[in-house]
C-alpha cells in the first residue's frame, strides 16, 4: 500500500470510528508507529483529523476529546522522562516555593527531584501530592476545590481563590497544546482557568511539555508565549516551531 493510499484509509477509518490509536493503526496496516504518527501529521496539516495523545480523532472531535490520567501517563513516556530530569535545573533554591500543575509530565518532574530537596510545594493534582509525601523535605500545600475524575485534580472557584493568594517562585505547567498563534491551550474551561491562574502567581513559570504538545491547537487559551519563560519540550520538535518559539523570547530547552 502506498503512503496516500494508507493515509487515505487511516482518515476514512477515524471518520467511521471517531478515535483511533497509533499502535492499533501500525498493527493494522503493518507499519512502524513511526510511519503512522507521519501519516497522521500529513492529514492533520491537510485539518482532516486532529492528532491527540497516543492517536487521532476526527476533525470534528477536538473540542470535546480529552483523554485520561492513565492513557497520557504511558504516551512518550521515555521523552516525558528527559523532560523531567532536565526541568530539574529549574527548581527553586533551597527553601524557594513552586507550583506543580496537574499533569503526567509534571508528575514525573515530582519523582525526579533529589530526596534531599528543601522547599514549599503546592498543587490541585492528587497523584502530584502524593508522590511530594515522600520528600521529608517538603512542606505541601494541596489545593481545594472540586475534583475532576478525568484529570484527578481540583478545579472551581475555591481552587481560583486559593492561587488568587499565592505567590510562588517557579510554577511548572503542563500544557495539551502549543502555538505562538494561539499560545497554551487545553480541551476544558475549568482546568484552563487553574492554569491562568497558576501563571499569575508565579514570578517564573516553566512549561514542561513533549514535542507532540508543540504545533497543536487546542479549545481553551489559557495564556500566551509572552507568559512563558522556559520550554524544556524533547528533540523531535520540528526546527520551525523551535526557531518561532525562541523568537518569541522563550528558553527552549531540548532533552
Amino acid at each position: 500500500m502506498y503512503a496516500e493510499e494508507r493515509q487515505q484509509a487511516i482518515a476514512t477509518l477515524i471518520g467511521d470510528r471517531g478515535r483511533v490509536s497509533v499502535a492499533e493503526l501500525a498493527d493494522r496496516y503493518g507499519v512502524t508507529t513511526e510511519t503512522v504518527r507521519r501519516d497522521l501529521a500529513v492529514l492533520d496539516r491537510l485539518g482532516v483529523i486532529r492528532r491527540v495523545h497516543g492517536g487521532a480523532v476526527g476533525s470534528g472531535a477536538l473540542t470535546t476529546f480529552e483523554p485520561g490520567t492513565a492513557e497520557r501517563d504511558s504516551t512518550r513516556a521515555a521523552e516525558k522522562d528527559r523532560i523531567a530530569e532536565l526541568a530539574q535545573r529549574y527548581l527553586p533554591d533551597t527553601g524557594g516555593s513552586v507550583l506543580f500543575d496537574a499533569g503526567t509530565t509534571t508528575a514525573r518532574v515530582v519523582a525526579a527531584m533529589p530526596i534531599e530537596v528543601d522547599l514549599v510545594a503546592v498543587t490541585h493534582s492528587l497523584p502530584v501530592a502524593a508522590r511530594l509525601t515522600g520528600f521529608a523535605g517538603v512542606r505541601l500545600h494541596l489545593l481545594g476545590g472540586r475534583v475532576r475524575g478525568l484529570t484527578q485534580a481540583a478545579v472551581g472557584a475555591e481552587t481560583l481563590r486559593l492561587l488568587g493568594e499565592l505567590r510562588v517562585d517557579v510554577a511548572f505547567l503542563g500544557t495539551n497544546a502549543l502555538t505562538v498563534r494561539h499560545g497554551l491551550s487545553t480541551p476544558d474551561h475549568e482546568e484552563a482557568a487553574v492554569k491562568r491562574a497558576m501563571i499569575a502567581a508565579a514570578d517564573r513559570v516553566v512549561v514542561v511539555a513533549d514535542a507532540s504538545k508543540v504545533g497543536r491547537e487546542d479549545f481553551v487559551r489559557f495564556g500566551s508565549t509572552a507568559d512563558v519563560d522556559v520550554l524544556v519540550t524533547d528533540t523531535d520538535i520540528p526546527a520551525a516551531a523551535h526557531a518561532e518559539l525562541a523568537a518569541e523570547g522563550i528558553e527552549v530547552v531540548l532533552a
